[in-house]
């Protein structure tokens, strides 16, 4: 079950409100691997479009029916894609990560297990050892070459098969299919003031950066593309979106 940021005991933003305006106060500083890292000062506050009922009950049942279908169609892949983490070695077939959601919940996004299981520990490693690629993490939160994803893990995630478990959030009403990149706990700050426009959306499977450059935009990018995602979002637009998601998904550039 998702948990408010306010109820949250073992992070700073405990004293926030989950439905607070961030608009002017100082960026989250949340704790993890790169917490300390300063706000991003380029993206600004967008405010988003108003919600209004009759569209949020639209946006629910696109992602309820789109989501149903897409577990229909594509379960031997799902069936597939859990064989093969189980071949990768010892470990749970999936992962899950506490990430923000809409109105700053939190929850569990699930994912197919693509890494070692000491990955945090390996990552800690990594970056303590190498500067240069501790600025690239900084920069992207990601590596290219990550020597903590198995070898079947290579595969799943240049297809993005291993998001395709997210189909279950979307069910349970955490995700949608079109959205925001879900955000992990310790990654607000990147977001700076404009952290409220990002809670004002579901997180989505695919959105704006997933169709715009991917894995070559940085961090920054993302979010400021996040943000201007939630000022101008429509039904038309999601559908682009998703038609534009497929040839970038079956084009594996993903890592």
């Amino acid at each position: 079950m998702a948990t408010r940021i306010d109820e949250m005991t073992t992070r700073p933003l405990q004293r926030t409100p989950a439905n607070a305006n961030l608009a002017g106060a100082s960026a989250p500083r949340l704790t993890g691997l790169v917490s300390d890292e300063p706000p991003v000062a380029a993206t600004r506050i967008i405010e988003p479009m108003p919600r209004h009922a009759s569209g949020l009950v639209l946006q629910r049942c696109m992602d309820l029916t789109l989501a149903i279908l897409c577990l229909l169609v594509l379960w031997p892949v799902m069936l597939a894609a859990a064989i093969l983490v189980l071949l990768s070695g010892p470990g749970p077939i999936l992962y899950s990560q506490r990430r923000f959601g809409r109105h700053g919940e939190i929850f569990r996004c699930f994912k197919f297990r693509t890494m070692q299981t000491d990955a945090d520990r390996r990552l800690r490693e990594l970056l303590e050892s190498s500067p240069a690629i501790s600025a690239i993490w900084k920069r992207d939160r990601k590596l290219r070459d990550d020597p903590r994803i198995t070898y079947f893990g290579h595969f799943l995630r240049r297809y993005s098969i291993d998001e395709l478990p997210q189909l279950f959030n979307v069910v349970r009403g955490e995700m949608s299919i079109v959205g925001p990149r879900p955000l992990a706990t310790d990654e607000a700050h990147f977001y700076a003031d404009a952290f409220s426009t990002y809670c004002s959306l579901k997180p989505g499977i695919t959105g704006p950066w997933q169709v715009s450059g991917r894995n070559q935009i940085s961090f920054e990018g993302r979010a400021q593309l996040d943000c201007e995602y939630a000022r101008t979002k429509s039904v038309g637009q999601d559908f682009r979106i998703i038609l534009r998601t497929i040839p970038v998904v079956l084009h594996g550039t993903g890592y």
